[in-house]
């Protein structure tokens, strides 16, 4: 079985390697994804950056596409598992993406909810899902300002997600106990599948995981249906490993720092921090690395450009102008670039016009990076958002390779673009890590 990931940014692979993630969705593009030896396909959607609207249509367009490739590789829908990867603290479109999906590439039996990232401290118990053992509706994540939720509890938080469509009562749920019981013994898991050969009509299921063992025997049974179901899923990057049986401990590829590009004398090429993300542990991660005495900030002022945005083209060119410069006279130093936004937020008078101003301010420091990009070793990107601009629209590449995780949950991919360098770029979510995890990767990188 084909397994194929519509991840709504690029960091969603964070437990996996060796397979490709498009950025692009034409059909010649899928065909070669398709048809990649991996038994997974990444398609880096973006669509937690957009409006629900056009992440509708978005994700139609592609999944019309990734119809036809099928068709036309003369291949079943049937052979695929399809997965809409959101973020593990319950933000996104976690409601419309499998809608979709359903409507394009269904019917399905079942979607289920599966939103466990143990490497990120995330788990669910009793349909409680919890991040470090805190409910994650009293956690910074849930008080987002466009997928904000007020409830950990995730049949009630898919009621309130649908506008009360679905209602919580109408939610069935996977617990602890019966996946446990379904590893005890071979009654266990035929009662097991047996539960799930009743499921059908989308129905939306929640499922519970403390380790990834609990998703192997998900995956068990549910693999033990074969072809006679079809079922989607709304996940974030755990169950990704046990559907793919693709773990990160089994890498050959341990130092990462070996892939950072070099001058024509042999000498290593300087690297590059970029920091879109605006969560407080963004912030905090940002504060270490700048206080390293190898690091210098050059900072996009929010509010300044927020005047600009949509309105003078020429300033605005006058200012990117001279954050180029910037960044020039601090590699000329010898010195890392810190490339980052103002921290804290600034109103708008609409969330669509919010939204439209992060696509603005992502697309500024991938512009910024790709004048500079024949320069640089490597790049380390935080933010899902800012990395999918940079890496599709800055950098204008097409289709990476992941070659894996430089720690745990921070991937580090590579362009398989024909006409682009194989620049090295470390996707790092807003969410993860500590307050050193920033400076450690880049004392990784610069261990070389």
């Amino acid at each position: 079985m084909k397994i194929v990931v519509f991840d709504d940014d690029p960091t969603g692979s964070q437990t996996v390697y060796g397979c490709p993630l498009l950025f692009h969705w034409d059909k010649a593009l899928l065909t070669k994804g398709i048809n990649d030896p991996s038994p997974l396909l990444f398609l880096l959607t973006n669509t937690r950056s957009l409006s629900p609207e056009v992440a509708e249509k978005r994700l139609r367009e592609i999944c019309k596409n990734v119809k036809e490739v099928i068709q036309e590789n003369k291949l079943g829908l049937d052979k695929f598992f399809f997965i809409t990867r959101g973020d593990s603290t319950l933000r996104g479109h976690s409601l419309l993406e499998p809608k979709v999906i359903n409507e394009e590439l269904g019917p399905f039996d079942a979607t289920f909810y599966v939103p466990a990232f143990f490497e990120g401290g995330r788990t669910t118990v009793n349909s409680i899902h919890l991040l470090n053992g805190v409910p994650v509706h009293q956690t910074i994540f849930a008080k987002d300002k466009i997928f904000g939720f007020s409830t950990s509890h995730l049949a009630y938080w898919i009621e309130e997600k649908s506008n009360f469509q679905i209602k919580a009562k109408d939610v069935q749920s996977i617990n602890l106990d019966q996946l446990r019981e379904a590893n005890l013994n071979r009654s266990g898991m035929n009662k097991f599948v047996k539960f799930l050969s009743t499921l059908s009509s989308n129905q939306p299921v929640v499922v519970d995981a403390e380790s990834s063992k609990d998703l192997d025997i998900l995956v068990s049974g549910i693999k033990a249906l074969g072809d006679t179901k079809r079922f989607l899923f709304r996940s974030a990057a755990s169950l990704i490993n046990s559907l793919s049986q693709i773990y990160p401990e089994n890498n050959s590829m341990k130092n990462f720092s070996l892939l950072r590009l070099k001058e024509e004398n042999g000498n290593f090429k300087p690297g590059i921090v970029l920091v879109g993300s605006h969560v407080k542990l963004a912030d905090d991660q940002l504060q270490v690395l700048l206080k390293d005495s190898f690091c210098v900030g050059v900072e996009l002022p929010v509010k300044k450009i927020a005047i600009l945005f949509e309105e003078e083209d020429s300033l605005l060119a006058k200012l990117e102008n001279l954050y180029l410069q910037q960044i020039l006279n601090i590699l000329d130093s010898n010195k890392i670039p810190v490339l980052f936004t103002s921290r804290g937020e600034i109103s708008f008078t609409s969330i669509q016009q919010r939204m439209r101003f992060g696509i603005f301010l992502a697309q500024l420091m991938g512009r910024l990076v790709n004048r500079i990009s024949d320069r640089l070793g490597y790049i380390i990107c935080k933010g899902g958002i800012t990395t999918h601009i940079l890496i599709s629209e800055g950098l204008k590449i097409k289709f990476v390779k992941l070659k894996g995780q430089i720690l745990p949950g921070l991937s580090v991919v590579c362009s398989c673009d024909k006409d682009k360098s194989k620049l090295p770029i470390i996707t790092f979510p807003g969410n993860l890590g500590d307050k050193g995890t920033l400076l450690e990767t880049l004392k990784i990188m610069e261990s070389c």
